[in-house]
């Protein structure tokens, strides 16, 4: 270790990834200490640069991902650049690339091409659907995955009809996360062993750990859960969002009984009406009308101090303002030609990852064309 004492110091990270999987997942080992290089392509690299709103030259997505790396431009389809970057990889510990499979094995920057100069080398491929099986060349995008892998139809409304998640959970929980935890299990037994491995993320089947209640009913009762039914999925009133009178929500979670008991006589349902076995909604639509009689303020006063499990539905901004949505206001990020911001906050703790302060993300250099002869 060395003397910053940060647990991936040392360690040397290609990321050939765009977008936001491989991004993320690289930017978690940059804050733990590795020092990540972006490989980019000529004319625009990474795509997120272009997105909006900007901060400085490149777009505020790009600035977050992409804090403290650095950043070369190169022509993956240019054969020196292939005998560049294998060259490159004799000293790199992890590569990390998101094309399809097939892509980086025709360029020749394949996993087998790699190791053949650095056995030691943990190469990670993070894809929709995995390197092998009929889906593995299909395109698709966060909602996709999370349609195939049975998620996005598990919580409906009454009509049956699923909603668009809050944020690009496959990307991350099924993509990023699991890419990190095992490129740092890989780099333990490398350490050990001297090998390196090819690693397989992909972020559909990544999600069935996220789907462990619809396995666990599947494994106990043989059959799969009714969609919108199960008691997390709506169809609980122990466990549902409901309509205030001003139109804002209330996200009511009493699961256990004596958070549910002191719940309802909060809202005023009788305790003849508390058992909802085999009439949950008779007793959601009851307590969906108590709530719709008061205001979200009017119920946060009602809440207040009881242990009941209730949340007003919040805004970014309301959460920022609680301290709830927050990043650290030491740690700071800065683009090319822009002013610093709040860096992205990490799953880190602050004893594993760089000190406060401001760390710049990469700044896009576009090499210039080679000259044509007179």
């Amino acid at each position: 270790m060395s003397e910053t004492g940060l647990p991936l110091d040392g360690v040397r990270v290609l990321d050939l990834s765009t977008l936001l999987p491989g991004p993320m997942a690289t930017l978690l080992l940059a804050e733990a200490g590795a020092e990540v290089t972006k490989v980019e392509r000529p004319g625009r690299g990474d795509e997120m640069r272009g997105y909006q709103p900007r901060l400085g030259e490149d777009s505020a997505n790009f600035v977050l991902l992409n804090r403290g790396k650095g950043s070369v431009t190169m022509d993956l389809r240019d054969p020196a650049t292939r005998d560049a970057l294998l060259d490159r990889a004799r000293d790199t510990d992890v590569w990390v690339e998101q094309n399809r499979p097939g892509v980086m094995d025709r360029l020749g920057l394949g996993y087998a091409d790699v190791s053949a100069v650095n056995p030691a080398i943990v190469y990670c491929s993070i894809t929709g659907y995995g390197q092998h099986g009929p889906d593995a060349g299909r395109a698709g995008h966060d909602l996709n995955y999370l349609a195939e892998s049975g998620l996005l139809g598990d919580a409906v409304d009454r009509n049956g009809a699923p909603h668009l998640p809050p944020t690009v959970i496959a990307d991350i929980a099924g993509g990023s996360y699991p890419a990190v935890l095992n490129i740092l299990l890989a780099l333990m037994r490398r350490d050990r062993t001297g090998r390196g491995v090819h690693l397989d993320i992909s972020m559909t089947h990544s999600l069935q750990t996220l789907a462990y209640s619809a396995v666990a009913t599947r494994a106990g009762s043989g059959s799969w859960p009714e969609a919108g039914r199960g008691l997390l999925t709506g169809g609980s009133p122990r466990y549902a969002i409901y309509r205030t009178a001003d139109d804002r929500f209330l996200a009511a979670a009493p699961l256990e009984q004596r958070f549910w008991e002191r719940f309802a006589a909060l809202v005023g349902l009788p305790a003849g009406d508390q058992d909802e076995t085999g009439r949950e909604q008779e007793v959601l639509d009851e307590v969906a009308r108590l709530v719709r009689a008061r205001t979200a303020a009017e119920w946060e006063r009602t809440f207040a101090g009881e242990d009941v499990c209730c949340s007003v539905v919040a805004t970014f901004a309301e959460a920022e303002d609680a301290q709830r949505l927050r990043s650290d206001p030491e740690y700071r990020v800065a683009g090319a030609g822009g002013p610093d911001a709040p860096a992205l906050g990490v799953p880190l703790a602050p004893e594993l990852r760089h000190a406060p302060g401001t760390r710049r993300a990469p700044a896009f250099s576009d090499p210039a064309p080679p000259e044509r002869p007179a």
